[in-house]
């Protein structure tokens, strides 16, 4: 399947997801914040503002290129080109490509991906030290990988070419 044609699949595949959880605004604010964090926590304990906040489901990525991800209001999903890890053994319900990325939904608990498709090479990327939210999920990008996560909860993952953690 070509890229454009792959990208669309995905997008369709999140679009019911990202607007079940969407009011009256159909519009897509992005907000950068007046300074970077790189920490998960404030001070107070507190999430700090993401630099950039979408209200539609939004497809981004890593810098380099190795991770490719998508955030909606409802669920993040994040998939990972030539990993060096190993995924667990696919669920029989699963029939189509298994492992290849991590997702989580808002309130839920993280699991691989089970899917005929990719994220990877959909959307600008997320500078290192930045981040994006969408809901109460918030994704940061770091040279060592990225961590999605739903900040009520504190569940999700985090993910890079050399390894994966479920949180």
């Amino acid at each position: 399947m070509s890229r454009p044609l792959l990208l669309a699949a995905v997008l369709l595949a999140l679009a019911p997801v990202a607007l079940a959880g969407c009011g009256d605004d159909d519009t897509d604010t992005d907000t950068a914040a007046t300074t970077a964090s790189t920490s998960s926590t404030t001070e107070d304990g507190a999430t700090p503002p993401a630099d950039r906040t979408v209200t539609k489901t939004t497809p981004f990525g890593s810098p380099d290129g190795d991770i490719g991800c998508v955030i909606g209001r409802r669920s993040v999903r994040c998939d990972v080109a030539d990993p060096d890890w190993k995924p667990p053994k696919a669920p029989a319900s699963c029939k189509l490509d298994y492992g290849q990325g991590i997702t989580v939904d808002a309130g839920g608990a993280p699991e691989f991906v089970c899917a005929g498709d990719t994220t990877l090479g959909a959307g600008q990327p997320v500078p290192y030290g930045g981040s994006i939210s969408a809901g109460l999920l918030r994704c940061e990008s770091e040279r060592s990988g990225m961590t999605c996560r739903d900040t009520e909860t504190g569940r999700g993952f985090a993910l890079s070419k050399r390894r994966y953690k479920l949180l």
